[in-house]
């Protein structure tokens, strides 16, 4: 199953963009004896700033066709690592081809893309920069294919 991270905004180079890299590189290549991966990152940007229904077209085009689409929002479910991995290995074991995890801009995701989508998921209440949230979303990816290859990565 192949996952993208679908975001708005534009990352620079810097610290975030090379976690980012190194944990989505670690995620592919355990998760690839698992049935997961690639991941990549698709970038999209509203630059006449038309607002966040924008956003949400420039997102669902980057979405691979039929991808499963999980909004990151404050809203959605929050689960632990190992609950995560178990729905990585839902969506895979189903049938799932393709997952797009999607970051909306500064003023979050359209009301109606997230009612469009699967599953959503939340990494707490707390509000966090884009660009964190990319490195985390990324983290948690690798965290969950170690879970399920059964490696020590993760120990609770």
């Amino acid at each position: 199953m192949r996952v993208a991270v679908c975001a708005v905004g534009r990352l620079r180079a810097g610290p975030e963009a090379a976690l980012i890299a190194d944990y989505l590189d670690r995620f592919g290549k355990t998760g690839r004896a698992l049935g997961l991966g690639p991941a990549q990152i698709l970038e999209v940007e509203d630059r006449r700033n038309a607002g966040i229904e924008a956003e949400a077209a420039l997102l669902e085009r980057a979405a691979p066709a039929g991808a499963l689409l999980v909004p990151l929002d404050e809203r959605g479910a929050q689960l632990s690592s190992p609950e995560l991995a178990g729905k990585l290995a839902q969506w895979r074991d189903g049938g799932r081809q393709d997952v797009a995890f999607l970051i909306g801009g500064a003023d979050g995701l359209a009301p109606g893309l997230r009612a469009r989508a699967g599953f959503a998921l939340s990494l707490g209440r707390m509000v966090w920069p884009h660009m964190l949230v990319r490195v985390m979303l990324a983290e948690q990816l690798y965290r969950a294919a170690t879970i399920l290859a059964g490696g020590p990565y993760h120990r609770t």
